[in-house]
């Protein structure tokens, strides 16, 4: 799909390819392809130039980068979604997606750019940050949200969660959560004696 295709979408052409997949949401993945996906991208944090996407346009790109940050912002204790390489991870993940998982994202970004078209008349990306921040107000809280939303529900919600998978799978997102993983401790100096003894055990026999 060219960039001039996507932002050309109509609001019903956006909808009719959203809604194609079950509104339960489609991105979901496995721990094994998760896994692959970040072995992948440590293996590329020290290549120079950065590789263009492969699944999404440049027009996409923008939108998904823009959106990953409003979903996890760069704070004190940590860097933001795109610090973390969300994108990419994105990207690789939906270059071996199933059709299904790619119709989901590309519906669901083109659905973000005619909503905002039909509010503001400017797509997701030209918004202004309180703009955008209107339309996720409105497809955030499932329980709360209008019917005529429910395309724009499901989208984010399966979105937020390849968010967080992405992150959290990330070494800045193990560090967010203080996991160090099974790391070295030269001040270890065994298990204590009333363990032991509890235990039954000693280092002597």
């Amino acid at each position: 799909m060219s960039d001039d295709k996507n932002n050309g979408m109509s609001r019903r052409d956006a909808l009719k390819l959203l809604g194609a997949v079950p509104l339960t949401g489609a991105l979901h993945w496995t721990p094994e392809a998760i896994s692959r996906a970040t072995h992948v991208l440590q293996q590329d944090d020290t290549e120079a130039p950065k590789v263009r996407p492969k699944f999404f346009t440049a027009h996409e790109d923008a939108t998904v980068r823009i959106l990953v940050d409003l979903i996890i912002p760069r704070d004190e204790r940590s860097g933001s979604a795109t610090d973390a390489r969300v994108p990419e991870f994105m990207d690789y993940m939906l270059g071996e997606a199933t059709e299904m998982n790619r119709v989901e994202m590309r519906g669901g970004l083109a659905w973000l750019d005619t909503e905002c078209r039909t509010r503001f008349n400017a797509n997701f990306v030209n918004c202004t940050d309180t703009q955008r921040r209107q339309v996720l107000d409105d497809i955030s809280w499932p329980e709360k949200a209008r019917p005529e939303m429910s395309h724009g529900v499901a989208f984010f919600n399966s979105f937020r969660d390849f968010t967080a998978s992405g992150f959290f799978s990330s070494q800045m997102g193990w560090k967010d959560v203080r996991y160090i993983g099974n790391v070295f401790n030269p001040n270890w100096n065994g298990c204590p004696t009333e363990v032991l003894h509890q235990l039954g055990v000693s280092y002597d026999s």
